[in-house]
């Protein structure tokens, strides 16, 4: 694979002199035409040790406008990272649309070096490199343009650069015992990456394998691989027809889940204050273990019809919390700023450090419910959503998160009498709006949605767990029993 790579390109000093001025003004174009587009750009620097891939970048940053453009290069993860899924870290940095992300290392570079040193079997770096593949196809689908370069050096080059680097004064703290390190390891390097890159190389994110010997010729053919990705994908966004607001109305069938659940349970007020208050004190020890003595956190997401009663069931819970160790996330619409970034990028944001507890109420699920039925997302962009989502529950509860979902349901019925209620009490007139009357009139057609999310994300490692919400008492027990459950269950 890499063969094509050490072919001998180079540049005359000066041939890269009559290119750069022109090169310059066209990749000045392409970052107005960013600034300008629908769409961001992530540009992966990889490769050999050596091969100038910093250089490559600081060349990148001499000529552009830096404004827009933030470069990332990670070292081991810090605490604060160490307590979250690994993928969390990269999440964090997804540029916003018309702004650019230069990576100097990247998702692959821990998975590659693991596997160099047989920290990994090639069977587990087999599943990593297809989480990446799956994670570069989203994120092309969310309109983020990955450009992947990879620069190449012989082991013989590599050897020579990195001798001449510890030769220049001015540029030997460039060259450290790791590099040395990684160059005796130089062929186990090439296997590997030609893997990695075999593996990840898709029509979504390809990868681009860059003779990196000459200086000259790396910088030149870098930058028109960006520059060619740029145009292209300005003009297939030109190309695009204009989407229309197509909301996607399904209608439920005659015996669903939602409609099988016995909506007649109810718990009696004094037993309900027992039980209340012996699942609290549970709960709290719980909470407490979970804090100190696990390497877990818990994660607590709250679907349901609207007037279902989520609000009151979070409430319950966090009054046998520590107010320190949890947060409440009320999600709204997105915000200019999340519109900007692949929908599930706020969400990452707010995972729970190691010992912690983040309740949802409302989530991620808004792409396959409110975002199709209301014609926001695309009817290609709410589906391919339910496998995006499990795979993001499934890094969650692989890294030891424990991830509850809960879904809470009233009748039609029981719905009206609770938004009458809401307009003609002073103090509950904040809950109702006018978007809860129009959702109200697409009942249907959510019940249809939230039925389709049931079954298509009911997994194993996340299941839903369903609440009869119409007597408010035992939708609360229920709820807080399920949690107190869980823990116990993960905790043991």
């Amino acid at each position: 694979m890499f063969e094509t790579a050490e072919v001998g390109n180079e540049v005359s000093k000066a041939d890269f002199k009559k290119e750069v001025p022109k090169l310059r003004v066209d990749l000045l174009e392409a970052q107005n035409t960013l600034a300008k587009s629908d769409f961001s750009l992530m540009l992966l620097i990889g490769g050999v040790e050596g091969a100038g891939k910093t250089e490559f970048a600081n060349r990148l940053l001499e000529w552009l406008d830096a404004r827009g453009i933030e470069t990332h290069a990670w070292a081991e993860p810090t605490d604060e990272e160490r307590e979250r899924p690994p993928f969390w870290r990269f999440w964090r940095v997804l540029p916003g649309k018309g702004k650019a992300a230069f990576l100097l290392n990247s998702w692959y570079t821990s998975p590659i070096i693991n596997r160099v040193y047989k920290k990994n079997d090639e069977a587990e770096f087999d599943r990593q490199l297809d989480r990446v593949a799956a994670f570069e196809r989203m994120l092309a689908q969310e309109n983020v343009l990955l450009v992947k370069l990879w620069f190449h050096l012989s082991k013989k080059e590599q050897k020579k650069r990195l001798k001449d680097l510890e030769a220049d004064p001015d540029n030997r703290w460039r060259v450290t015992p790791r590099d040395w390190k990684f160059h005796k390891r130089y062929d186990r390097f090439r296997k590997v990456s030609e893997r990695a890159i075999m593996k990840t190389n898709t029509s979504e994110a390809p990868w681009i394998i860059l003779e990196a010997t000459d200086r000259r010729y790396r910088d030149l053919a870098g930058v028109r691989c960006i520059l060619n990705a740029i145009r292209k994908k300005a003009k297939e966004a030109a190309a695009q027809p204009k989407a229309e607001k197509t909301p996607d109305l399904p209608k439920p069938k005659p015996k669903n889940v939602l409609r099988s659940m016995d909506l007649t349970k109810k718990l009696d007020d004094k037993n309900y204050d027992k039980q209340l208050e012996k699942l609290q004190g549970r709960l709290a020890l719980l909470a407490r273990r979970l804090r100190e003595e696990s390497k877990r956190s818990l994660l607590l997401v709250f679907e349901g019809s609207d007037a279902a009663g989520k609000g009151g069931c979070i409430r319950r819970i966090t009054q046998a919390l520590d107010a320190r160790n949890y947060q409440l996330r009320s999600v709204a619409a997105p915000t200019d700023e999340e519109r900007a970034r692949p929908y599930l990028w706020r969400f990452w944001r707010g995972l729970p450090r190691i010992g912690r507890v983040t309740i949802y109420d409302r989530s991620w699920y808004g792409r396959v419910l409110v975002e199709r039925v209301e014609g926001f997302a695309k009817p290609e962009a709410w589906g391919r959503a339910f496998g995006e989502i499990n795979a993001f529950e499934d890094e969650l509860t692989e890294f030891g998160t424990i991830v509850m979902k809960f879904w809470v349901t009233i009748s039609p019925e029981e719905q009206l009498k609770r938004f009458k209620d809401r307009q003609e009490k002073a103090y509950k007139q904040y809950k109702i709006t006018e978007e809860d009357w129009r959702n109200r009139a697409k009942w249907n057609a959510y019940e249809a949605a939230a039925c389709d999310m049931i079954e298509r994300t009911n997994t194993e490692r996340a299941p839903w767990v369903l609440v009869e919400g119409e007597d408010k008492n035992w939708a609360r027990v229920k709820v807080l029993r399920a949690v107190v459950d869980a823990l116990e269950r993960e905790l043991s």
